[in-house]
């Protein structure tokens, strides 16, 4: 399944609103936004998105939101949510999430090129 255009356009639009400074990269079948070279928050090819976090309020934002825990290669990974597209129907369902994707990515030291 390729990545849906539309929300990745409507990350980059709520990205942009917000003055975060993001680089685009292909990655894990979608499209993954940058911030220092680390992964902030990606359009999924899996459909909907997948959002860094901070790995000590993944159990809470998956207790209190529609978010799941991103299992790569049958692990759990403390710090990735996937949040599924009916869930970000709307820019203000979406936002929230590019704004802790952000955040968090921008927290982290940046990458070397």
């Amino acid at each position: 399944m390729a990545y849906d255009e539309d929300l990745a356009d409507r990350i980059r639009l709520i990205a942009a609103a917000e003055g975060a400074p993001l680089a685009e990269k292909r990655m894990f079948g979608g499209l993954g936004f940058l911030v220092g070279g680390n992964l902030a928050i990606a359009a999924s090819g899996q459909g909907g998105v997948l959002v860094r976090v901070d790995p000590m309020e993944s159990d809470d934002l998956v207790r209190t939101t529609t978010a799941t825990v991103a299992v790569m290669r049958g692990r759990e990974l403390r710090g990735w949510l996937r949040v599924a597209s009916a869930g970000l129907d709307e820019d203000e369902q979406l936002a929230p999430w590019v704004r802790r994707g952000v955040a968090f990515a921008a927290s982290l030291p940046a990458k070397q090129p």
